[in-house]
């Protein structure tokens, strides 16, 4: 392993030295800016003036509610208007080649120079044709070069979110400017009117053998339709209906009303035998009493008997006028028993006549559902035959309704065109180019933008706007070494405005530069007062204070070399705790930095140095600011571990490469932190996965407390604290509250020695 250890050293970019440099050369900006402004001006004073004219074509449908085909069957409601793709293909149909030909022939365009008829070419024109960069134009036909010259200041659009078409067209002449596109919109409409007609006479030219032939065929499949309900004997009845089945059902109804009769009969029979045979007085039962000669019996004897019960009262029984009476009543009742079993025989014959009667019905009826069924059969022959015959007539009514209204279209030659020139152009008086006051302030201001960037990359690049970083610090070896030799910073990734980049302040990936001992040495911060750019030099000079005499520098500098040697035993330097973990087998390092941004820098060198010794290590930058990884990226706003926490990216999205290592970084992440902190749940099986795919985890918390690094420190983890000043406050703190949490044995990481430039992914090499 290289024995790389780095003290962070950096400088900032002066801005006020750099804007300044503007302020300085304000004279010789404005006279470039100037002098380009005039050469604009000149060059569009010699450029020919174009005008420029324009046409507008409404694709809509031109058919009227009295004009419109009836077969159409579509209201005006319903009519689908041109969709997008119908316009552009309008669009290409307006530009085509044929409808440009005719305007050119029509308008004599190959009689105007400015369609380079001629097939003359400037001298710009003729290098470029040595060259091989243009073709020859005079090799082409004259049409081809006019209709190339016509394309070229040719332009037809489609007006978004509408079916208006616009043709424009620019020319040297005011007048062709505006009749071209209108000669170019009037052939199109014409063009539409002709392939109208041309489809309606081609469509007439088509229907009138195919109505022919469909006359023939309905006349056939008509012959056959009633060919075979002859031969089928399937005779229409009432209701449209076949006779065999019209028949089945008035004999289905017919015996019905038989199986009635029939039944009744016999009922009637059956109640009169019955009372009969009871010895009850059949006489009096309805369907007897219904008998004539019935009634009358029955009225002579309630005559007689009421003649009887008067006599009664004045003749005993014997007396002849009632033995008469009484004779005459029992004639009466035999008369009636006589008659009723008259009545008897009558219900008893109607009803066998009932039976007779169904018999006979019941076998027409079996008949009848034979025929039927027969009729059937042979009836679904006869409707497929008459739905051929239908549909025939159908089509042939169809073709001739269509034939008759191309035919009444044609004679009258009514093909409006689905198109509409609503706006024709006219001769327009002002030029559309060169427009001299536009050019002239774009040339002004595109001039004064240039010389800008000139001036501030050259002050830039010279170094006079660049001075030492506000709190950076030098190694105490190098304190006495002239300014002019401390080596260019790497440059500094934006990391936002919450974040310092690491790279610009502390130095991180750079690669070391004079050797230095094993043993931390001090550092101190360098003042901004104590840095000045000298005029003229390019790198910036640190300045010794000039306040304090040159014995009680160099006491003090004595004073704390002294102290720095001997170092504590809970503190390494960068390259010790390195090789600690590359001889370890620690698979997680946590580093705590108390100190901020700055002190970063410790935990990115000793992982770039592990990954340079043949490790994985993946670098974890779980700071709020994100400073420790953006000097290790091209760029700081890279999806990280806000992402993967907030569950917007995969591991493959946030891990990436370190710029001058083979350390592979995961940064702190684009995704908002506070939605990140609801899933921190997910930061143990994250860092367990990455234990897994990886030799070592670099953890770099920030400037943070022993109880919020319980939940990424886990059993067997490394924990470092980074210490620029040891005897920082904060750094003791830490390690009391590391002491008192149970971390015991903690080991403070100092810097070694100062970093110098790396180069881009590549190894740490001492200089």
């Amino acid at each position: 392993m290289p024995d790389a250890r780095h003290a962070v050293s950096d400088v900032d970019v002066d801005l006020g030295q750099l804007f300044g440099s503007l302020v300085r050369n304000w004279l010789r900006i404005l006279l470039v800016a100037l002098a380009v402004a005039g050469l604009a001006y000149l060059l569009a004073g010699l450029a020919t003036p174009l005008y420029r004219a324009e046409t507008r074509i409404l694709i809509e449908s031109r058919e009227s509610v009295y004009t419109r085909p009836a077969s159409a069957g579509i209201s005006d409601s319903e009519r689908a208007l041109p969709d997008d793709e119908t316009v552009a293909s309008q669009v290409e149909v307006i530009g085509s080649t044929d409808i440009l030909r005719d305007v050119a022939r029509q308008l004599d365009l190959a009689s105007r120079d400015e369609f380079g008829a001629a097939g003359e070419t400037s001298a710009l024109g003729n290098l470029l044709i040595l060259t091989g960069l243009r073709s020859d134009p005079s090799q082409a036909s004259v049409e081809e070069r006019v209709l190339r010259a016509l394309q070229e200041k040719l332009s037809i659009y489609r007006v978004d979110g509408s079916r208006v078409i616009v043709i424009g067209f620019s020319s040297e002449d005011p007048a062709l400017a505006a009749a071209v596109p209108n000669a170019i919109a009037d052939a199109y409409v014409a063009g539409q009117e002709q392939a109208k007609r041309l489809s309606n006479a081609d469509a007439t030219q088509w229907l009138e053998p195919e109505i022919d032939d469909l006359r023939q065929r309905v006349r056939q499949a008509e012959a056959r339709v009633a060919e075979y309900r002859a031969q089928a004997g399937l005779l229409m009845g009432q209701n449209n209906s076949i006779l065999p089945t019209q028949q089945l059902a008035e004999i289905s109804t017919e015996l019905t009303r038989v199986r009635a009769e029939r039944s009744t009969a016999e009922a009637k029979a059956t109640a009169i035998r019955d009372a009969m045979g009871s010895g009850a007085r059949v006489e009096t039962m309805p369907e007897v009493l219904a008998a004539p000669l019935v009634q009358r019996l029955r009225e002579r004897q309630v005559q007689l008997e009421a003649d009887m019960a008067d006599l009664s009262a004045s003749l005993l029984e014997n007396h002849p006028r009632m033995k008469a009476l009484r004779a005459q009543l029992d004639e009466t009742d035999r008369q009636l028993r006589a008659e009723v079993r008259k009545v008897l025989s009558a219900a008893e014959n109607e009803a066998a006549s009932a039976r007779a009667r169904e018999t006979r019905l019941v076998a027409e009826v079996n008949r009848l559902k034979a025929a039927s069924a027969q009729a059937g059969d042979d009836e679904v022959e006869l409707r497929a035959l008459e739905r051929e015959a239908a549909a025939q007539r159908a089509l042939l009514e169809s073709y001739l309704t269509r034939y008759r209204e191309a035919a009444a279209r044609a004679d009258r030659n009514s093909m409006p065109a689905d198109a509409r020139i609503f706006a024709r152009a006219v001769p327009p008086h002002e030029a559309y180019f060169p427009r001299m006051g536009p050019i002239v302030a774009a040339a002004f201001a595109a001039a004064l933008l240039a010389m800008a960037v000139v001036i501030l990359l050259a002050e830039l690049f010279s170094g006079r706007a660049m001075r030492p970083a506000a709190g950076a610090f030098v190694p105490a070896e190098a304190a006495g070494e002239d300014a002019g030799e401390v080596e260019e910073a790497a440059p500094a990734l934006d990391a936002g405005p919450a974040v310092t980049p690491v790279g610009a302040e502390a130095g991180i990936g750079t690669p070391p530069t004079d050797p230095l001992p094993a043993d931390p040495l001090p550092v101190e911060p360098v003042d901004e007062a104590s840095a000045a750019v000298a005029p003229g030099d390019e790198t910036p000079v640190a300045v010794a204070e000039p306040e304090l005499p040159a014995e009680e520098i160099a006491q003090t500098e004595s004073e704390d070399d002294m102290a720095m040697a001997r170092p504590m035993r809970d503190e390494v330097a960068i390259s010790d705790a390195a090789d600690r973990l590359i001889d370890g087998d620690a698979g997680r390092v946590v580093f705590i930095s108390p100190e901020g941004d700055e002190a970063t820098a410790v935990s990115v060198t000793v992982a770039r140095e592990m990954a340079d010794a043949g490790l994985r290590v993946v670098f974890l930058d779980l700071t709020w600011s994100g400073a420790p990884s953006a000097g290790m990226l091209e760029s700081a706003h890279q999806p990280g571990i806000t992402n993967l926490l907030a569950a917007r990216a995969r591991f493959a999205d946030v891990i990436h490469a370190d710029l001058y290592s083979e350390c592979h970084v995961i940064p702190a992440g684009t995704a908002d932190p506070e939605k990140a902190m609801q899933a921190v749940e997910r930061l143990p099986m994250i860092l367990e996965a990455l234990d897994t795919a990886y030799d070592v985890v670099v953890v770099e918390c920030g400037a943070t407390d022993a109880q919020a690094i319980a939940g990424v420190a886990g059993e067997d983890a490394e924990i470092f604290v980074a210490a620029l000043d040891p005897r920082n406050e904060a750094v003791a703190a830490l390690a009391e509250d590391l002491d008192a949490s149970g971390y015991g044995g903690v080991l403070k990481v100092v810097p070694g020695r100062r970093a110098a430039q790396p180069s881009p992914r590549g190894r740490y090499a001492a200089a």
